[in-house]
């Protein structure tokens, strides 16, 4: 049976799922060499500076590339990047057609790859599984084509929406299942994100407990408040600790002590606080794509009422803590009607043993 370009599209997309995480600041990217209905080469992009995806397969395919179809889930680069440009290696092995899943996003190559191919002579065919490619990359494709991060907002709480008691007591509301996912989840992003209370309450780690590659920790401390026995001081990860920009001559003595352990952004103020669009554009400019926030109630209800949070994941654990002085999950200023609450799409639904996980896209207003 012949089959058709879905399912070499997807076999390509299920090559560059392998390396989530390992990529950034460039997308997952996945290539199959096809010739006669049969796989003949494969590949994909493993972390920035090495092969992309296409070279690979077509390493792999050897002469029997020519004559063959190329299935790439993402338009080749026509650029000099940190690699070579890949539409050269692709004329020059005597490919028959090419199909894409989809164009690239980023401005400097966006279409270019695709006008290269065709003067070259080679067929090529574009839009293939397109929504599942974009949902795969939505992170690179934010990054990219607005200089923000992908902001993902994880929380842990109680039936009635607390993180901790009136006693600031928080560990642990959800089950070891719940936590277990969230460490393999924490090794997707370049940074895993708190503010300075979450430090000072629960004093983690931020690490991810299954993966050589540790994200960045990011802590939102405008007064540089982080105590210096931290235990996101502990390992080799780099720690970033985002604070106002004062003139020069008002810098505590803190801030010297401190910066012999972690890196100092200083952003734009706000009202006394950080600025978190400032923040984040900051960040991205240290090829910082995406970012995990894992708290508290005060930050990340700042993030969603700045419209800055993109996906969500809502562990919620059939228990009640109640009380008005027990600490909600989502604080800052709130709504003043309810048809400016925010809503979610996409919403998937998990069980962790007696948890259960709400996971989706914040549904973003048109243009934003």
């Amino acid at each position: 049976m012949k089959k058709d370009d879905a399912y070499y599209m997807k076999r390509a997309a299920a090559l560059a799922v392998r390396a989530r995480g390992m990529t950034s600041p460039n997308p997952m990217v996945g290539a199959v060499v096809v010739k006669n209905n049969r796989i003949i080469g494969k590949g994909y992009h493993h972390r920035a500076g090495t092969a992309h995806a296409e070279i690979l397969a077509l390493e792999q395919a050897g002469e029997e590339a020519r004559g063959a179809s190329l299935y790439v889930t993402l338009e080749p680069c026509t650029h000099f990047g940190r690699t070579p440009p890949c539409v050269d290696k692709i004329i020059q092995s005597g490919i028959h057609e090419i199909i894409i899943g989809m164009i690239d996003p980023n401005p400097v190559n966006n279409g270019k790859g695709v006008d290269v191919l065709k003067r070259c002579g080679i067929k090529v065919r574009v839009g293939v599984i397109e929504d599942e490619l974009f949902a795969l990359n939505k992170s690179f494709i934010k990054y990219i084509t607005t200089g923000m991060p992908f902001v993902t907002v994880k929380v842990a709480q109680s039936l009635d929406g607390k993180i901790a008691t009136r006693t600031g007591e928080s560990q642990w509301i959800t089950t070891d299942k719940s936590r277990v996912y969230s460490h393999r989840i924490r090794a997707y992003y370049d940074g895993i994100m708190v503010g300075v209370n979450t430090v000072l309450r629960d004093n983690p780690k931020l690490d991810a407990w299954f993966s050589k590659k540790q994200p960045v920790k990011i802590i939102v401390d405008s007064q540089l408040s982080t105590p210096q026995v931290s235990n996101i001081f502990s390992g080799s990860s780099k720690v970033i600790l985002v604070k106002v920009a004062v003139p020069p001559g008002q810098e505590t003595e803190n801030r010297n002590i401190l910066a012999r352990k972690a890196a100092i952004l200083e952003v734009q103020g706000k009202n006394g606080q950080v600025n978190l669009k400032d923040m984040l554009r900051k960040l991205a400019k240290m090829e910082i794509t995406n970012i995990f926030v894992e708290g508290g109630g005060t930050l990340i209800g700042s993030l969603f009422d700045e419209g800055l949070v993109d996906h969500v994941l809502f562990f919620i654990s059939p228990k009640i803590i109640g009380g008005k002085e027990s600490l909600g999950s989502v604080m800052g200023k709130g709504i003043d009607r309810l048809d400016k609450a925010v809503k979610i799409d996409d919403i998937k639904i998990t069980r962790f043993g007696e948890d259960i996980l709400i996971e989706g896209d914040v549904k973003k207003a048109r243009g934003s």
